[in-house]
């Protein structure tokens, strides 16, 4: 498959929502002028589009270039190199903007990359070192080819793991007043947010969470805090973000992380564990014999020189720290570990809370299409029995995303995937409530903007997709 699609995205063995299933639904671009009738157009022998003008002439039509700003995450959008060239989202990118701050000294950019603790882990074991050790290597790799700091997405989970918490007890505590709070959906998948947003709409899109995924949060930090210390305009950073998924991509070209004022995103750039990867093979440098570099402490959840990582699941422990946090802040009950009850299988699993024969909280985690199907189905029939549901569209979640690093020759999926989860697993739990540092900023950064830009960089929103009209277009 890998020869049929472009080589800056490497679409192989997909787990993402977003999927190469068929051609864009816009393979080619008509110049529209005023005044006259459209002509028609036939396919030629070779698949070039061609018009044929009313005096029977004929004009060979351009293949349009759809930028991932114009990608609708239409199950298939993202295609072929000859439909589709996403030129704004690959290591190819990250390379030409290091190459360009060596040539033009004068108009440098800061470059920033943060990486997620999935990646640091797929890399981790596909190089047969530790987590922490594999993010000493990726610092000294990526500093090594210019890049000027490397920080790690634990870090800004700890905000999207707060403000969750926040949002659910708020939501439950007026759940009486608005039926369409519960349950809450986590929003940190961008692959099941494009899915609820084209899918089912209106109807879904309140009960998601309007907490950003860690990787928002990041480009908030970055292009906000992290600017304003450095005295430097967003436009000066590139913030490039490396993840276990291809929808990231799509996530960071939202215009809802677009910066107008600063004509900037606050992820410019998205490249997944298999891209670190082939960046790697490209300059003939295997991770095991890179020199480690210390860590980068500013946004990294580092204790000791090592990674600190959250509880529960290898997608950010939402239910868990959610779950933890309302049963003592709504029942007061301290829940210490949780007890997971597996349903029609792996991917579907449900957390109670009883008390005196009485569910007070009911707690799922749902990964998958089919299983995240079978949700919304219920939640339509108002049978789902839950108050807050984590969901994701990777089978396994995070951990096994679409970009994630492949398997060896002779190693089979399911025991790369079991390697993952113990190193990811193995990192040092931090509780959100513990971390002194992101609970500064929250005194120091966030006060200091007011409640209300503190919220738009800490939220966000989402939107309906229009339906298909003549079978020709979409929109946001």
């Amino acid at each position: 498959m890998a020869s049929h699609f472009s080589s800056v995205l490497q679409l192989t063995d997909l787990d993402d929502f977003i999927t190469p299933s068929q051609e864009c639904v816009k393979p080619i671009k008509i110049e529209k002028k005023q005044g006259k009738s459209l002509a028609k157009i036939q396919i030629e022998d070779d698949g070039s589009y061609v018009q044929i003008n009313q005096d029977g002439g004929k004009q060979k039509l351009e293949k349009a270039k759809i930028s991932l700003n114009d990608c609708l995450a239409c199950s298939g959008c993202v295609t072929s190199a000859e439909s589709v060239l996403i030129t704004q989202q690959s290591h190819e990118e990250l390379l030409k903007v290091l190459r360009n701050n060596k040539e033009n000294v004068t108009e440098q950019k800061v470059v920033v990359v943060s990486v997620s603790p999935q990646s640091r882990a797929s890399l981790a074991a596909y190089f047969d070192l530790s987590s922490s050790e594999t993010g000493r290597r990726l610092t000294s790799f990526f500093k090594g080819l210019g890049v000027h700091h490397v920080f790690e997405t634990s870090f800004s989970r700890t905000f999207s793991l707060l403000e969750s918490q926040r949002e659910f007890v708020e939501r439950f505590q007026r759940k009486e007043q608005d039926s369409n709070r519960l349950p809450m959906l986590t929003s940190a998948c961008p692959g099941w947010i494009c899915y609820a947003e084209k899918t089912h709409g209106e109807f879904i899109l309140p009960y998601i969470s309007t907490t950003r995924s860690p990787q928002a949060m990041m480009g908030s930090l970055v292009k906000g805090y992290f600017a304003e210390q450095k005295g430097l305009s967003p436009q000066q950073i590139y913030h490039v973000a490396v993840m276990p998924c291809f929808d990231k991509k799509l996530e960071a070209s939202r215009s809802d992380f677009y910066l107008e004022k600063d004509e900037t995103r606050e992820v410019d750039c998205v490249i997944t564990s298999g891209e670190v990867q082939k960046m790697l093979e490209e300059k003939n440098v295997s991770l095991n014999d890179v020199e480690p570099a210390p860590l980068d402490t500013l946004f990294s959840s580092v204790s000791g020189g090592e990674f600190l990582n959250h509880a529960g699941s290898g997608s950010g422990g939402y239910l868990h720290h959610v779950f933890t946090y309302a049963a003592k802040q709504l029942f007061g009950e301290e829940v210490k570990d949780l007890t997971y009850k597996i349903l029609r299988n792996n991917d579907f699993q449900e957390v109670t809370l009883e008390k005196d024969g009485v569910v007070l909280l009911n707690f799922a985690s749902t990964y998958g299409f089919r299983n995240i199907q079978n949700l919304v189905q219920k939640l339509k029939r108002g049978k789902s029995p839950y108050h807050f549901v984590e969901v994701m569209a990777c089978p396994s979640g995070c951990l096994n995303g679409g970009g994630q690093v492949k398997p060896k020759p002779g190693q089979s999926p399911k025991e790369l995937l079991q390697k993952v989860e113990e190193l990811y697993k193995a990192e040092r739990p931090l509780s959100p409530e513990d971390d002194t540092r992101v609970a500064e900023l929250y005194q120091s950064w966030l006060h200091s903007v007011g409640e209300e830009r503190a919220k738009e960089l800490l939220h966000t929103h989402y939107h309906p997709v229009e339906k298909m009209k003549n079978g020709l277009t979409m929109k946001w």
